[in-house]
């Protein structure tokens, strides 16, 4: 299936999570096409509309090669053996840490303004992207949200590959995917339109949350 653009996959994503509709679930959206396709699925929910973001930390050597990645709240998802095989140094990692974590509240007080960041402690969480390829920095975003014992854990992406799906399963309550094809190059393949979405769309949609709050 090819979608029209990440509006409609987000409509017939929320189809899927109707069992979450009046049930006030924190949709986490992640910038910046996460939220294109999550605010049709808040719009049918219900519940609040918010953002997540990881950061991807590139190897020094090789910065399209993904060695960790970072969340807001700090938390750190490495891969070991690349680091190893590298020869990464603990005070590169820490560094790129740091730069990525100050990055990413940069971009959310952007994107949020003054409006604080939701509570997940025993809220029914759905975390919501416009696809998963690898998967890593999804994971890493996934583990946070874990970490702040969320009653439960849902992950929702119109499309990924089965074996990137199979390993998030691993991290979740529930995972709920339109499409899974085994010929997968990337996730925009599966859109008419995936153009660029710039960060003046995020914020209007955030506005609109916060103005309904």
């Amino acid at each position: 299936m090819i979608f029209k653009n990440r509006r409609q996959a987000g409509e017939l994503l929320a189809e899927k999570l109707s069992r979450y509709r009046d049930k006030e679930p924190l949709i986490l959206s992640v910038p910046r096409g996460g939220v294109i396709v999550a605010e049709p699925v808040w719009d049918y929910l219900g519940g609040r509309l918010d953002l997540i973001i990881s950061r991807k930390i590139s190897s020094p050597y090789q910065p399209e090669l993904a060695i960790g990645a970072v969340t807001a709240d700090g938390f750190l998802l490495l891969n070991d053996i690349l680091i190893r095989q590298q020869g990464i140094s603990p005070e590169y990692i820490e560094r790129a840490a740091e730069s990525g974590r100050l990055e990413i509240q940069r971009r959310l007080t952007l994107y949020r303004g003054e409006n604080k960041p939701p509570i997940l402690n025993d809220r029914i969480v759905l975390v919501v992207d416009d696809g998963v390829a690898t998967g890593f920095t999804i994971k890493a975003a996934l583990r946070s949200v874990r970490r702040h014992k969320p009653a439960e854990l849902v992950l929702a992406v119109p499309v990924g590959p089965p074996e990137t799906l199979a390993v998030l399963r691993l991290e979740v309550d529930q995972l709920y995917c339109l499409e899974s094809p085994a010929i997968f190059s990337a996730v925009g393949q599966f859109y008419g339109d995936f153009s660029q979405v710039d960060d003046t769309e995020v914020i209007r949609i955030m506005h609109r949350v916060f103005n309904c709050s």
